[in-house]
Parts: structure tokens; sequence; C-alpha cells
């Protein structure tokens, strides 16, 4: 049987000199072994839930489609069912994919590029983004409040990360959370595809934790304009996001936040 998304535990807790003992609802992680077209990927350290997402996500997003359709995407695995049925993952596309050469350990982050090197590579290989919607400071603050309220898991646990996909109304059309925020974005990623939503610079695309290089890459692989975190960019990231023509937005508060690169309005 699959497990739950998370567990309690008997924790012990220490406030104001005094020692009492009570249910904590803690998140559960576990590996995911990702496959294109029986292929071993990666293994990736996740929140069970949406993991056909999170498969086809992280193709798309470390480009190994290759604008291959995907035909399917199932569980699969050798061994006791009990181990392996929920947590291995292939992503079919007939074969028309090429043939991806598997990481070696666990994946915590993107696709290991680094440097100037990884920014001319991905400018050679991706075309900047031509139609981004300017979105304005109420549209984001609206965002901010909306995603809050949706994020269940977090609010019981205070363990996950969220990616939210949101429209120039402010309306937001897709909320995904995981205890790693590279895997949130991957089901963001892999959701809209699967539904064949491809067409994003219209959109935006929130994320919890910093904007990171590897978040920009992934927002400009997923084919968003705009992405908004609530901390800090690092510097690779904003020449990254200005190389691909996003706007980049950190420190997301509702009183506050920083423009890095591109526009909104007030």
């Amino acid at each position: 049987m699959r497990k739950g998304r998370s567990e309690k535990f008997l924790v012990q807790k220490l406030q104001k000199g005094d020692i009492s003992r009570f249910p904590d609802e803690v998140i559960v992680e576990e590996p995911l072994e990702i496959r294109l077209d029986g292929h071993l990927v990666a293994t990736t350290m996740r929140t069970p839930g949406h993991d056909y997402e999170l498969a086809v996500g992280f193709c798309v997003a470390e480009n190994l489609l290759q604008k291959a359709p995907v035909t399917g995407v199932r569980y699969c695995g050798e061994g006791p069912a009990a181990e392996y049925e929920y947590n291995v993952v292939t992503v079919e596309t007939g074969g028309q994919a090429p043939t991806p050469q598997a990481r070696i350990g666990n994946v915590s982050s993107s696709c290991g590029l680094c440097g100037s090197l990884a920014l001319t590579d991905l400018a050679s290989r991706m075309a900047p983004v031509k139609n981004a919607v300017t979105f304005n400071v109420e549209v984001i603050q609206k965002v901010l409040e909306t995603v809050s309220e949706e994020q269940e898991m977090f609010a019981r646990t205070g363990g996950l990360h969220a990616a939210a996909v949101f429209d120039s109304h402010g309306t937001v059309e897709l909320v995904r959370e995981d205890i790693g925020r590279h895997n949130a974005v991957d089901k963001v990623i892999g959701s809209r595809l699967l539904n064949g939503q491809q067409n994003s610079e219209q959109l935006g695309l929130f994320v919890s934790g910093r904007a990171s290089f590897e978040m920009v890459q992934k927002t400009w692989s997923g084919g968003f304009g705009t992405l908004v975190a609530v901390s800090a960019p690092s510097a690779l990231a904003i020449d990254l996001a200005k190389a691909a023509n996003m706007t980049l937005i950190g420190f997301a508060r509702q009183d506050s936040m920083n423009l890095y690169a591109g526009r909104i309005d007030k």
C-alpha cells in the first residue's frame, strides 16, 4: 500500500522551561527514480504525490525530451511491489527522445551547469521570452495571499516549498508542494504539459524559496516569462533572467518586493 504524504511522531516540546509531549505531523520524504523510455535519468528525493508530473517536468526542465512528445507515463520497477511500485516512474516517448545519460547519486538541484558556460549553452539552445506580460504590484500581492492560503501541507507540517502558476489578473491556476523547491517547480511544469497547456509566456511562476540559477533555468525551460520568489536571487540567476528577457522579482512581500530583471507596473 502506498504511504501517505505525512506521518505522526510523538515529540517533546520545550517552551519557557516546561516540557510537554504531543503528536507532530511530519512530511514524508522518499526517493523517486526517474526514467526516460526505460533508461535511468536520475533519482531525486521528493514528497510523494504528483509523481508523473514531477518526472515529466524534470525531463522538460532538463531539455531531455528534445521536443519529443510524451506518449505515456507509468510506475514501474523490479522486485517487491511494496518497495518499488510507487518509487520508479518512466516517461515514455516511444523512443523519440535521445537516450539520456544517467546521473550518479541523488539530485538535489538542477542540471549541474555552472558559470558563464551555462549561460552560453542555454542562450544558444533556448529562445528569449518574447511575449511576457508585465504584472503590476497588486497582482503579485494577490498571488502571495492566495498561495499562502492554498499551502495545505505546509500549514500542517511547516516542511514544504510551493510553486504556483498565476495569470495577469492574479488568479492562481495551479499550486504544487514538495520538500524540494525544484521538485515543486517540476511538478507545475509537468502538470501543464500533461494537460496540453504549453503556452506559458503570458503567465507567471511563483516559488516559495530563493531564486537560484536552477530556478530561473527551470522557469525559462517551462516557458514562463516571469519568476516571483519570496527570497533572494543569486547573481548568476539575475544574469540568466536578463539573457532570457524574463522578469525576475525577489523578496516578494505584501508591502515590498525587489525587481532584478524585466519590468513591473506600480
